[in-house]
């Protein structure tokens, strides 16, 4: 009988336990809590994110087709050249219409000069070449460097909400409310840290890119000059 009542006891102290749930951590939940501070800072990192990513494309479509180039491309300005069709050479260029087509063209259009200035005329258009390549590419070096300090400043911001709360509640404050008000001010930092991750990373590819058109337009150059220097 003892025992019986015994064992009632305990079924009866299991049922009046606190059912503990498990707390499920939602991204939207975490930008959405994140307070006035941490929701703007995210909507500034979400702006940056776009930008990076439009810079990142245009940019990449922009120099593969300026990579792009005909095979026989060198050849047939040498044959024009050769032949004194220098008329025939230019609307070739004008046709491909890419960095090293229009190197070429502006050393065309100096041939009967002094070799040297033909050299510096090809340099100049080269630098022209170049800053067109690279347009905007120096944004994404800027965002992938604001954007996880713009982040931090979201996670400094909260944390000084979070303990102003612990201090004006004479540290009498809920630690689950404090918690979830630092981890929510983290939140920024991660934000911060994958845009600017994703901005590094497509700014790296687009100067690896660039570096691969500035290359062939210098061997072309070489080529052209050689050109003009071989025995008639």
């Amino acid at each position: 009988m003892l025992n019986n009542l015994i064992q009632d006891t305990a079924e009866v102290t299991q049922d009046l336990e606190p059912i503990s749930e498990e707390k499920t951590l939602s991204i939207m939940d975490l930008l959405l809590n994140g307070g006035t501070a941490g929701q703007i800072i995210i909507l500034v990192l979400f702006i940056l994110l776009f930008v990076a990513v439009y810079i990142y494309f245009e940019r990449l479509f922009a120099i593969k087709a300026a990579s792009k180039m005909d095979a026989n491309f060198m050849n047939q300005i040498r044959d024009n050249v050769a032949q004194g069709n220098i008329q025939a050479a230019k609307v070739l260029c004008a046709q491909n219409n890419t960095p090293v087509s229009q190197l070429t063209e502006k050393g065309i259009s100096r041939i009967g000069s002094p070799l040297e200035d033909i050299n510096t005329a090809i340099e100049n258009a080269g630098r022209l070449e170049v800053y067109k390549l690279e347009k905007n590419v120096s944004v994404l070096a800027t965002i992938a460097g604001a954007a996880p300090m713009i982040g931090f400043l979201g996670t400094v911001i909260g944390m000084v909400l979070a303990f102003h709360q612990l201090a004006t509640s004479s540290g009498q404050a809920e630690m689950g409310t404090l918690a979830e008000g630092i981890y929510t001010a983290m939140t920024t930092t991660v934000a911060g840290l994958i845009v600017g991750i994703i901005a590094y990373m497509g700014y790296n590819h687009l100067v690896v890119k660039t570096d691969k058109v500035v290359h062939q337009m210098e061997a072309t150059a070489v080529d052209f000059l050689d050109m003009l220097n071989e025995p008639t």
